[in-house]
């Protein structure tokens, strides 16, 4: 028994683990895409400062990488087993299908483990991190905001262009300023300058050298009765705000980025700080929804083995897509209930919704026992 135990793990380990790592990196790449395609592209964000950023985003995509990697991997081997008829000649040698999964539901309960450390904390922790290292990163290329023969409208009220970037001098460059309905109010152009990043001030500052521009009337711009007020000069310094380029230079972490004991400090902190009432009420609850989906979303390892294990070896004998069709939509409709059903009660503590997270839980752990003894029975 030994011997067919090691067998059955050593499948399940090796299987699990690719389709776990083809979720992480799947999911990982599209979320890189989304939040730092624009910056490479556009040669804010040096190539080797993403590929720092992407692996710190493993340990985020592995809270829900997890749970779909292990369904697809157990799928995959106990169909392989029993189109092979592995399983009808085990079970006809008298070993049951409880016996013959044990390693399966063993391999799940370290998933369980594996899954509340990684929600509980390193994926806090790495988010942290991740938005931490975003910012940092994308100041510490804060010259690269300016992009040579690209007009750039990202400050607020300002459009800039410069024709030539050599490190932090520039050649050739115009500065407009707009007023709320985005007419120019002012623009300046010097042959030279340079470019400095204020981190103090979370600033980009200009000192162009040799300008000159125009002033005009800030209540009619476009106006040709006044005449425009000349401006020159041998130096000057032009700041731009880098809070909604980049964002502010620190920022405040969403519970969701907080390990267990964080929040626990945080809900004993709102409950000391915080009068009685709605408000107290329903943050306490939200950091306490938060805690209860962590080991919700850490339990679901298990459930969608529970799940794929009578799936795997009932149905995959006939139709393979069809058995995998049929977990990924309950998979599917498990994390609908748990996270989004559920999160539609956070603003209502008396529904208890903390309490409701758990729900979907007892009905798929139902469903699954279900199909288990009836595979144990057939």
């Amino acid at each position: 028994m030994r011997l067919l135990d090691r067998y059955i793990l050593k499948q399940v380990f090796l299987t699990c683990s690719a389709c776990v790592g083809f979720f992480v990196f799947l999911m990982a790449t599209v979320n890189a895409l989304k939040d730092m395609l624009a910056y490479v592209l556009a040669g804010q964000l040096a190539p080797e400062s993403a590929a720092k950023l992407f692996l710190l985003l493993i340990p985020y995509v592995v809270m829900y990488a997890l749970p779909m990697g292990m369904l697809l991997g157990v799928l995959l081997v106990l169909g392989r087993m029993a189109a092979d008829s592995e399983i009808v000649a085990m079970r006809t040698s008298g070993i049951s299908v409880k016996r013959i999964t044990a390693p399966i539901f063993g391999l799940a309960l370290l998933g369980v483990v594996a899954g509340a450390l990684i929600n509980f904390y390193y994926m806090p922790v790495a988010r942290t991190v991740y938005h931490q290292e975003f910012s940092r990163m994308l100041r510490t290329n804060a010259l690269r905001v300016i992009v040579p023969k690209t007009f750039i409208r990202d400050f607020p009220r300002m459009v800039i262009y410069a024709t030539e970037k050599h490190g932090d001098y520039v050649r050739d460059i115009w500065i407009w300023q707009l007023d709320k309905l985005q007419r120019v109010i002012r623009f300046s152009h010097a042959e030279t300058g340079r470019i400095e990043l204020d981190e103090d001030k979370n600033e980009l500052v200009f000192t162009p050298f040799q300008f000159f521009g125009e002033q005009y009337d800030e209540k009619d711009p476009e106006s040709n009765k006044k005449v425009p007020l000349k401006l020159s000069g041998e130096t000057t310094s032009v700041r731009f705000p880098l809070s909604r380029y980049f964002g502010p230079k620190s920022f405040n972490r969403k519970p969701d980025w907080m390990t267990l004991d964080e929040l626990r400090a945080e809900r004993q902190k709102i409950s000391q700080t915080l009068p009685a009432g709605r408000e107290r009420e329903q943050k306490l609850m939200r950091l306490e929804m938060i805690i209860q989906n962590k080991g919700s979303m850490a339990l679901a390892v298990f459930i969608l083995v529970l799940i794929a294990v009578p799936l795997g070896i009932k149905v995959s004998r006939r139709e393979a897509s069809a058995n995998l069709g049929v977990a990924l939509i309950m998979a599917l409709a498990y994390y609908f209930l748990s996270t989004v059903v559920v999160g539609w009660f956070d603003q209502y503590p008396e529904y208890r919704p903390d309490l409701l997270v758990w729900v979907p839980n007892v009905f798929f752990i139902g469903i699954g026992l279900w199909l288990n003894l009836r595979v144990e029975r057939t």
